[in-house]
């Protein structure tokens, strides 16, 4: 089970350092590319946009093909635009290869997704999920640290690591995965959920959340350089405190919405982002504050994900692969949309990085409002309609 499972994790591993990695190596992309700041943030925006509006329609594209195609198909386009990024010494070229990279990360998840679910026996499903997705959280904690490190003295050289990995998870999956056949399902069958309203307010949580995170996040490297005086090494360092909080923040969210009501543990993470977030300008003053402080945010934002993954579930356990898939979406909306408001409040208002806090602060405690209105809203009485049942391994090839 594990010789299939790792190079699923190890294709979630690659997605998830991609997504991030820019974020750490912005000032050297802005230089390198001949662009402001802002403009080079607009790569982390228009990638996570992209693989938010793509992985639906690409989801339903690829819904016929058996889960192995699929897969290496995303990951052959993965790697090709991950390639064409480290190659790239223009602007619109970089901008159009992470468009292309988006595209195919997002099938990749996904799949991965409901293949672990697919090949593992019912009572292994639960963690063979958690193994899989597991490389998303890792790439936090690691990827993205690692990936700054490693781009020190070229950023293409990290994109060239990324795609490496992508490569790795293609070889396992062709080598070691049997061909999963699951129920095709239309894209009409997939945006069905959007109809009702309290799925759509649950969903606006993720966004606004990942909105407001973001909003600073995507320029954390310019925003802390009063703290690391533009030392690589000492980024490297802050974001790893950041990757770890992420993980821990993760594992006790887990724990917490096993013990009290999810609405609860949301209400307390966003509670403690938004306060995190406003001290952003007096906490990112000296290296050891702001380890404190990168800790704790990073808690906060690990925090976020398990319980709003709860409350969609409960609302119809069997939709719950659609469902999640949609908030996975939700999610990548509000990164984009944290990539632009940043570039906005720079250019626009003309704030200082650091002080991108104070608008993500903002926006946590609207967030905060927001949610605390879904919880008194009563659910939606009609269920969500499930997806058609998953399908077992192909049985002429699961013996491979």
């Amino acid at each position: 089970m594990l010789k299939r499972l790792l190079p699923l994790a190890l294709a979630t591993f690659a997605v998830g350092t991609d997504g991030y990695v820019i974020a750490g190596l912005l000032p050297s992309i802005a230089v390198d590319l001949g662009v402001s700041t802002p403009a080079a943030g607009q790569l982390v925006t228009v990638f996570a946009l992209t693989l938010a509006l793509s992985a639906p329609v690409m989801g339903a594209l690829t819904s016929g093909l058996d889960r192995r195609s699929a897969l290496l198909i995303a990951l052959g386009v993965f790697v090709v635009g991950n390639a064409v990024t480290a190659l790239g010494t223009d602007y619109e070229l970089v901008m159009a290869a992470r468009i292309v990279t988006a595209v195919g990360a997002g099938i990749i998840t996904s799949a991965a997704s409901s293949t672990a679910a697919a090949i593992a026996p019912p009572e292994r499903r639960g963690r063979a999920l958690a193994f899989v997705l597991g490389g998303l959280t890792l790439a936090t904690a690691l990827g993205l640290p690692l990936g700054t490190l490693i781009g020190r003295a070229d950023w293409h050289i990290t994109l060239w690591a990324v795609a490496g990995i992508g490569l790795l998870a293609t070889i396992g999956i062709a080598g070691g995965l049997p061909k999963v056949t699951l129920p095709a399902a239309s894209l009409p069958d997939r945006l069905r959920p959007l109809r009702q309203g309290r799925v759509l307010a649950l969903l606006a949580v993720t966004s606004l959340a990942f909105l407001g995170a973001y909003t600073l996040y995507t320029y954390i490297a310019p925003a802390l350089r009063d703290a690391t005086g533009g030392n690589e090494s000492l980024l490297t360092l802050v974001l790893l405190a950041w990757g770890v909080g992420t993980l821990a923040g993760n594992i006790a969210a887990g724990r917490l919405v096993d013990r009290h009501d999810s609405a609860r543990v949301l209400t307390g993470a966003l509670a403690l982002a938004a306060l995190a977030l406003a001290l952003t300008p007096l906490a990112t003053r000296t290296l050891a504050s702001t380890l404190i402080w990168a800790t704790v945010w990073g808690v906060t934002v690990g925090v976020v994900v398990v319980p709003q993954q709860h409350r969609l579930i409960a609302l119809s356990p069997a939709a719950a692969p659609v469902l999640l898939g949609l908030n996975s979406s939700a999610l990548y909306i509000g990164v984009a949309l944290g990539g632009g408001v940043g570039a906005l409040a720079q250019e626009w208002i003309g704030l200082a990085p650091a002080e991108l806090g104070l608008v993500a602060a903002g926006l946590t405690v609207l967030t905060l409002l927001w949610h605390l209105g879904t919880t008194r809203r009563p659910a939606a009485s009609a269920p969500v309609t499930p997806p058609p049942a998953p399908a077992s391994a192909d049985p002429e090839t699961s013996k491979a």
